[in-house]
């Protein structure tokens, strides 16, 4: 096929890589060593490379010949590199221990820079051109979190928001919301951007000693949406694991039995709404979106009944999944929330507070709380993507791959919020990434573009590549074939040209 003229840039995408060092292995997909990919798009041609992210874990392992850095779901046991990773963690002061620095799962742009990130409080820097890992940066210098989110926001003035877990202080346990800006005073600029970083709010969390788990949140023009979810972290049982030999993921549990917070912050004011709103227990790692309408904050959200999701990447499960014995207990399922902020405050107990057309309910309910149901858009779709020129207002699609019973996706979708259409791409032995949107430069709907998606064959004699789609027909333009192996990634980013640094920059 063709590629459009205009498509000039990087497409730059993360995911775990390598599974076994030496005679050992992770126990969990999410756990492999960072190896990052990239598709550069120059004047037609497409050009592949990929490379492992040379973390400290990653010369750790590889200079012992074996895993020596945990994971979250592989302990590693004992730990010569256990002076730089794992300080001795006291239960009295709830610190939790050092974390790795294999930043495996997303790309996260500061200023003109790019970094790799993962759950933890390290992020790498790398050079998105060449894919060298340049200055380990440990968000807890700057801010007091243990814990980070991989999808970070970002505003019109190219501010990066961010979503960290404080667990540190003393039995306080907050999430805390945090802002970077994208460049340093003029006298300062031997100083990085993160010395500038800037706690916008803090949200106390409702337990002190299980915190909820989030991957993501969202963003409106004047809000963030979190959601607190009740898959939660047990701290005491996290800073012990260690001694007891046993992963951090087994101190993850979900308490189905408890409600599913939201929690509003104005940006303007940095307080929280103060009307507890919530809904039934969940569980979710993806935001789609959110705007604001007449009063209302709409947020769309994919979601679970369970989290059997986690336990379905153990490797000794996978297999099971690809042979298709195994299958998810709980579909992803597309949710779209219709909060009130604005609402008659002697509104009856029992009625229904949205006032736009939607099946979404909000009751209000006796003690001043107000109970949220949603609006099922639809089902069965992950990694969602929108079109971020459209992020935190109204917009029509979602760019997705589509799993049905097995969490390995098989076709990429486009799904209209509007009309409910949903149109698809797959092909037998075909199991796609995340979907990209790339908007054409002259772009005046939310569809003008392509959408960008890497495509690893289950069949080994067949070879794999990057797909180009027109996002608004999705179908084919062209597609890039890769006579190497490639991984299965996670999450990614698309760098036009303009925003490359120069070599000699």
């Amino acid at each position: 096929g063709q590629l459009p003229t205009w498509l000039q840039g990087i497409l730059l995408r993360n995911g775990p890589g390598m599974h076994t060092v030496g005679d050992t292995k992770y126990n969990h997909w999410f756990d492999g060593l960072a190896l990052l990919h990239s598709f550069t798009f120059k004047n037609g041609e497409v050009y592949y490379r990929s490379k492992y992210l040379r973390s400290d874990t990653y010369n750790c392992n590889v200079e012992a010949n074996r895993i020596v850095v945990s994971e979250f779901g592989t302990m590693a046991y004992p730990d010569p590199c256990k002076n730089i990773f794992a300080k001795a963690v006291s239960y009295l002061s709830h610190t939790i221990p050092e974390f790795t620095d294999n930043c495996l799962i997303n790309i996260m742009k500061t200023g003109d820079d790019f970094y790799a990130t993962s759950e933890t409080n390290f992020i790498r820097k790398i050079n998105p051109q060449t894919l060298e890992t340049l200055d380990k940066v440990d968000y807890s210098k700057y801010v007091a979190v243990n814990v980070t989110t991989s999808h970070p926001h970002y505003d019109s003035a190219g501010n990066v928001l961010n979503m960290g877990t404080s667990i540190a202080d003393k039995g306080k346990t907050k999430y805390v919301l945090f802002k970077i800006p994208p460049s340093v005073p003029e006298k300062e600029t031997k100083k990085s951007c993160f010395k500038y970083l800037e706690v916008v709010c803090s949200i106390p969390s409702r337990s002190l000693l299980h915190p909820s788990y989030y991957h993501s949140f969202g963003i409106t023009e004047n809000y963030i949406v979190f959601v607190e979810q009740p898959f939660k972290l047990d701290i005491v049982k996290m800073a012990t694991a260690y001694i007891r030999g046993v992963n951090w993921a087994s101190c993850l549990a979900y308490h189905k039995e408890d409600k599913t917070w939201f929690h509003f912050v104005d940006k303007k004011t940095k307080k929280e709404v103060s009307t507890k709103f919530y809904t039934d227990s969940m569980v979710l790692f993806h935001h789609v979106n959110a705007y604001e309408e007449d009063g209302h904050i709409i947020f769309d959200i994919i979601a679970y009944a369970d989290n059997s999701l986690y336990d379905m990447f153990y490797l000794k499960n996978l297999n099971k999944v690809f042979e298709e014995s195994e299958k998810l207990t709980s579909m992803p399922t597309c949710k779209r929330y219709v909060v009130p902020l604005q609402y008659d405050k002697d509104a009856e107990v029992g009625s229904n507070l949205v006032r736009l057309p939607s099946t979404a309910t909000a009751i209000k309910e006796k003690d001043g709380s107000i109970y949220c149901q949603p609006e099922i858009l639809c089902e069965g779709i992950e990694l969602p993507r929108i079109n971020y020129d459209y992020n935190g207002k109204e917009y029509k699609y979602i760019f997705a791959t589509e799993v049905q019973g097995t969490p390995v996706p098989t076709k990429v979708v486009k799904f209209n919020i509007q009309t409910k259409e949903m149109l698809h791409w797959g092909e037998d032995h075909c199991w796609p990434s995340e979907p990209i949107f790339v908007p054409s430069p002259d772009a005046r709907e939310e569809d003008d573009g392509i959408v960008l998606t890497c495509v690893v064959m289950s069949d080994p004699t067949k070879a794999p590549f990057l797909l180009v789609l027109d996002a608004k027909t999705f179908k084919e333009l062209g597609r890039a074939i890769v006579d190497v192996e490639m991984h299965l990634d996670l999450h990614g980013i698309f760098i036009p040209e303009k925003d490359l640094k120069t070599e000699t920059e």
